[in-house]
């Protein structure tokens, strides 16, 4: 029966030097083949060409590289580009190039479906297939990094956890794939260049704060309103609000690091006067920000883009409270690449 190999991006530099010294080799020939895993994002042990022939040979003998694809990309009217990214086991995630005139961004995904059961998002009529791994959370970083110097001529300046998946649903490789990402042996990007969004799972919440992530924290928040919220989140009925809002009060009391809420109204569910000062009153419990979402439609009749007048009177409410409000227009609705609209469509 042929033995399963182990992918070597699992292994640490300490365990690489370990491998080539068990195999009569220098240590230092594991951080050479770190460099090339990680700085370098090789594909495969050809790549690695300041080895030896016999060296390569004898790292494909033992491991593999369970490196992603990018098997279809579309690159959308207003610049932003989407990858369909193919997995070593046949699954396929999504992820995007959002450009802007000052900077480009990576939105990436961190599960194969979403753990979590959010109404108005296409990703969350996915079954949640499995957690990704820190090594295909990279590459997809690497990937869009790429693009963004081909495209754009210049480096990948931010990460954004807002693509497919729930990610404090997965946490521990999530964590381990920032860790990388921010390594000057990865990719060398300062971790506040990254934001993790989460629908809101109080216990991981605490427990960056605990772990001190110098990340910053994102909130899909979009009602203040228990009811509301359990009506287009369910989850909310296990999460409830005043479980959030704690988790988020000990989070800035341990990083003293505000919040973003990200927040899409929608005509007739949580555009009235009542859903408002619930959110004045819900940002007031620590420093933060708002981000009105532009909704983009999945099919559902039951959600509806909010008229202009209802998007006037949340600004001009969260200004007269001195709350910062910033209103996010969708990019790449032309090719499905939009928030919310992350369904494997390509």
């Amino acid at each position: 029966m042929e033995v399963k190999k182990k992918d070597i991006r699992a292994l640490s530099k300490e365990e690489l030097r370990d491998f080539f010294v068990s195999n009569g080799d220098k240590a230092f020939r594991g951080n050479q083949v770190y460099e090339w895993l990680w700085s370098k994002s090789a594909h495969s042990f050809d790549d690695m060409t300041s080895l030896s022939k016999g060296t390569r040979q004898m790292l494909d003998e033992n491991f593999v590289i369970n490196h992603i694809q990018v098997d279809t990309m579309q690159r959308s009217k207003d610049g932003t580009v989407k990858n369909a990214v193919r997995l070593h086991d046949g699954l396929v995630v999504e992820s995007v190039l959002i450009p802007t005139k000052t900077r480009t961004t990576a939105c990436v995904s961190s599960q194969v479906g979403c753990s979590l059961d959010c109404r108005f998002c296409a990703t969350s009529r996915l079954k949640r297939m499995r957690n990704l791994n820190p090594d295909e959370i990279f590459d997809q970083v690497a990937a869009i990094n790429k693009e963004s110097l081909l495209y754009y001529n210049k480096k990948l300046s931010n990460v954004v956890f807002m693509g497919m998946g729930e990610p404090l649903m997965n946490y521990n490789n999530v964590i381990k794939s920032i860790e990388k990402i921010t390594s000057p042996e990865g990719l060398g990007m300062s971790p506040k260049r990254i934001t993790v969004s989460t629908s809101g799972v109080p216990k991981i919440i605490k427990k960056m704060a605990d772990d001190e992530v110098k990340f910053n924290l994102a909130v899909s928040l979009h009602s203040a309103i228990d009811e509301v919220r359990t009506s287009i989140m369910p989850f909310n009925a296990t999460f409830p609000l005043k479980d959030l809002k704690e988790a988020l009060e000990y989070w800035y009391e341990k990083t003293e690091r505000m919040i973003t809420y990200e927040y899409v109204v929608w005509g007739g569910l949580n555009d009235k006067k009542e859903d408002i000062n619930a959110l004045i009153q819900f940002c007031k419990h620590v420093p933060c920000k708002v981000n009105l979402i532009e909704y983009n439609p999945i099919g559902d009749p039951e959600f509806k883009q909010a008229s202009p007048e209802a998007i006037n009177n949340y600004i001009s409410n969260l200004e007269m409270h001195d709350i910062t409000v910033n209103v996010r227009r969708s990019r790449g609705k032309d090719i499905d690449a939009a928030c919310g609209q992350l369904a494997n469509k390509s």
